[in-house]
């Protein structure tokens, strides 16, 4: 689809590195960018979150280029995405949604396409406009409508049921999941989890580490389905290690509450590898934002260490850093070409040994 994108400034030092991000996430739901306007301003505007003056020029350039959306890049209330729309006459999306429609293209597995379907419904419940009534037709239809109701109202109250329903299932996952998290803590494997901002390679390490052949690519998002996999570790013995779904600045609330199924696999594990792009000069603030939703799922007093991968594309060599106390914090590698993967193999074996892993055989 084409589409215009709108990046507003609000002082950030680091704007023109997030708007590029941007235009990945555009370019990762399959967009055709035709324009990128930049907006100023100190504080948002409570009407349109941009002044009245871009607000025109941008009106102006959508007559001019006829886009079928445009993608804003900031989260927008529903008040400013209506009077956007009416500005502009052609759809607005926000960063929000731009992400839960990413998300809705990369699900595959079943309890995926339940937590995105989840995440966009407790979303959009707040922005109803009457667009929701297919859900009648899924439901039945007859029956459901009560006297003198409202078509919001019966849109709600479709959309509650949906949820309630999706609910359910999505308990039913976790009751499994955690059957077989029982089963592997009783028999002693330990448990790791690759965590990290999107794109930052960590289906490609999952994919070295266990020989697994995990979809991976150079774009965002493009794992969501947590994939398991066991691995025999030289001197750690059996270790299961799982790939999770990738972090990034702003991560709607929804998704993290429907993806915490996905991600007690995170929580639950023996350590956490944070898989950092070394080559990324935001690499720090992404490191942040991670840490910002491991706290979010009680995940943030699990051992960690630092991977920072994609060595091959800096001056880096591959090693493994130390703390004062001797434990290894920072392991640089690059999971495409395999260098320092070994120092990351004794990574494992360290902490299987503090952990005193029933597994470790010496």
């Amino acid at each position: 689809m084409q589409a215009i994108i709108i990046s507003v400034n609000l002082g950030d030092p680091d704007h023109d590195a997030h708007a590029d991000e941007f235009v990945m996430l555009a370019q990762s739901a399959g967009a055709t960018i035709l324009d990128h306007i930049t907006a100023r301003r100190l504080r948002p505007d409570p009407a349109l979150f941009i002044g009245t003056g871009k607000v025109n020029e941008i009106a102006s350039r959508v007559q001019e280029l006829k886009p079928g959306v445009v993608l804003f890049d900031q989260p927008l209330g529903p008040a400013q995405q209506r009077n956007l729309e009416q500005a502009f006459g052609c759809r607005v999306v926000d960063r929000v949604s731009l992400i839960l429609d990413i998300f809705a293209l990369r699900a595959q597995s079943h309890e995926g396409k339940l937590q995105v379907e989840l995440a966009q419904l407790q979303h959009l419940s707040t922005r109803l406009t009457g667009m929701w009534t297919h859900l009648e037709r899924q439901q039945g239809g007859i029956g459901i409508r009560g006297p003198g109701e409202s078509q919001l109202e019966l849109d709600r109250r479709m959309i509650t049921r949906r949820v309630r329903l999706l609910r359910e299932r999505l308990a039913k996952v976790r009751k499994q999941r955690g059957t077989q998290r029982r089963a592997r803590m009783r028999s002693g494997v330990m448990s790791v989890s690759l965590v990290g901002y999107t794109n930052a390679g960590k289906s490609t390490l999952f994919n070295a580490l266990t020989r697994a052949e995990a979809y991976a690519a150079d774009k965002l998002f493009a794992t969501l389905d947590t994939t398991v996999r066991r691995v025999w570790v030289q001197g750690a013995g059996q270790v299961v290690v799982s790939d999770t779904v990738g972090f990034i600045r702003d991560l709607p609330p929804t998704l993290i509450a429907a993806f915490r199924a996905t991600l007690e696999e995170t929580v639950r594990a023996d350590l956490l590898l944070h898989v950092v792009d070394a080559s990324s000069s935001l690499r720090d603030e992404q490191v942040v934002q991670v840490n910002k939703v491991l706290a979010d799922i009680n995940a943030d007093t699990i051992p960690r260490v630092l991977v920072y991968n994609k060595i091959d594309l800096t001056d880096h060599k591959p090693r493994v850093d130390r703390d004062d106390h001797g434990t290894i914090a920072r392991v640089l590698l690059s999971a495409q070409t395999r260098e320092g993967l070994e120092g990351l193999r004794q990574t494992i074996v360290e902490f299987g040994q503090i952990a005193g892993n029933k597994t470790f055989n010496g």
